[in-house]
């Protein structure tokens, strides 16, 4: 595991606590598959559990700060062990982890454990991130540990093994810095991550402007599908360019600009319209750590580094109107088309309506209008006059998904998989990995009624 030849205070070595009776729940196959793993190995709930590990793996949890709701705290892995290290067939590395495998130094009176529910959550909406296109973390497997978890409720407990291309985060860099060994994370990084900047003259210069420019992307990529991540600590912002920490997320039914699903973000501060500000935020909190790194005069660091996090913005609406373009069926979207782009929002959000219907509505039938204003139908006219028909659909069809993992489907097919069915949990499965087919049972794209509230929880 290279991430052991980092100093120790970055981690602390310890094995999963075993549980009662494991028991495969799930196992991805495809994602086995692509990582090049022997399934005679991995697809084993002892492994999968914790219970019995290969000698050569020499199990830790990773030490983290993190700004929570913009407070500073010291966190770390509170549940999570991270097992191993692999090398896939084409050569990229990645960690494979154990969440919710037991009791940590950083679980703060945590159990250090994980409820089904929640696990189930997590594995079905990385795999929809997956299928959507968007860089994610993976689920390996769902393991029950015959044991109760005590939450609101007692449930059963679960492990899920997660893979990421690392589980450096901002936060990492954080406790680095606090640490006094910033340079030696900084350095792995950017030879895990970002090789390209290895050869540069100003390495960290380049290690601040790439974990920019993938986390611009990023967040556009949220936008145009609706994903709204809940809790955008500086924790769960990975320098992998990943989606990572699939807490109180959800998808929009009807949008809203000022969306929030969960239940402790009472001011709003991880709102869907808020979402790239605060990963502009949470990167200037890594470029802090990377001051002294850029330059020893302070100033001069300061500067530089402003320099980069102001090309936020710039990168940021780059990425998204192209994405929105072309889910109004735009091939080149300049920076002249953002505004009728951020008017067909605008509108959206006037009319009540679903944000993935919508898109869908117009690429079936481009030539009628979705709004019922005067002003939506003038909209209409400019974008039918803007697009090329003859292409527009076929644009459309590529970047506007069906089905996304609605909140009400989910909640159903957890439950019913929680009481001992999953033939619900399977046929979401199924649907959400294929989310631009054009035939899906209706109740795959139903929406939500506009007064509806849905409400997420952490404990993922």
């Amino acid at each position: 595991m290279t991430y052991r030849k980092l100093p120790q205070t970055l981690y602390t070595d310890i094995a999963p606590t075993p549980v009662a009776d494991p028991a495969i729940y799930l196992y991805n196959h495809e994602l086995s598959q692509e990582l090049g793993l022997d399934d005679a190995i991995w697809r084993d709930e002892l492994l999968l559990s914790g219970n019995q590990l290969p000698r050569e793996m020499t199990p830790i949890a990773q030490s983290y700060l993190g700004h929570q709701f913009g407070h500073l705290a010291m966190l770390g892995d509170g549940r999570a062990i991270l097992l191993d290290e692999i090398v896939s067939p084409e050569g990229k590395r990645y960690d494979i982890q154990l969440k919710g495998a037991g009791r940590t130094p950083y679980s703060r009176g945590g159990d250090g454990r994980a409820g089904l529910g929640p696990m189930l959550r997590e594995y079905l909406i990385s795999e929809a991130m997956h299928a959507l296109g968007i860089p994610t973390t993976r689920s390996l497997a769902v393991v029950t540990t015959g044991e109760t978890v005590l939450r609101q409720t007692p449930e059963i407990g679960a492990i899920l093994t997660r893979v990421a291309r690392s589980h450096i985060r901002v936060g990492t860099f954080q406790y680095a810095a606090h640490k006094g060994v910033v340079k030696e994370l900084a350095d792995y990084t950017i030879g895990r991550h970002y090789p390209q900047c290895v050869a540069s003259p100003h390495s960290y210069v380049c290690l601040l402007d790439e974990t920019l420019k993938s986390q611009a992307r990023l967040i556009a990529q949220w936008q145009s599908v609706g994903f709204i991540h809940g809790v955008m600590n500086t924790d769960n912002m990975s320098l992998s360019g990943e989606t990572i920490d699939y807490g109180p997320c959800a998808f929009i039914d009807t949008y809203r600009a000022d969306q929030v699903f969960s239940s402790i973000d009472h001011q709003g501060r991880y709102r869907y319209s808020r979402q790239a500000p605060i990963a502009q935020w949470n990167l200037a909190r890594l470029a802090e750590t990377l001051l002294a790194l850029i330059d020893p005069d302070t100033d001069q660091a300061i500067a530089r580094a402003t320099e980069i996090l102001q090309r936020f913005e710039a990168d940021y609406y780059s990425a998204w109107t192209e994405l929105f373009g072309r889910k109004l069926g735009l091939d080149q979207a300049t920076p002249d088309d953002r505004p009728l782009l951020e008017e067909f929002l605008q509108l959206l959000e006037a009319d009540q309506l679903d944000f993935t219907n919508t898109f869908i509505a117009l690429t079936d039938q481009p030539e009628a209008s979705v709004f019922s204003s005067a002003d939506g139908r003038d909209w209409h006219q400019r974008w039918l006059a803007r697009i090329e028909p003859t292409k527009a659909k076929a644009i459309m069809q590529a970047a506007n998904p069906r089905v996304i993992p609605r909140n009400k489907t989910l909640a159903e097919a957890i439950t019913a998989a929680e009481a001992g069915d999953r033939r619900l949990f399977d046929e979401l499965l199924a649907i959400i990995q294929q989310p631009y087919a054009k035939q899906v049972p209706p109740k795959y794209t139903e929406g939500s009624e506009p007064n509806d509230r849905f409400i997420t929880y952490c404990g993922t």
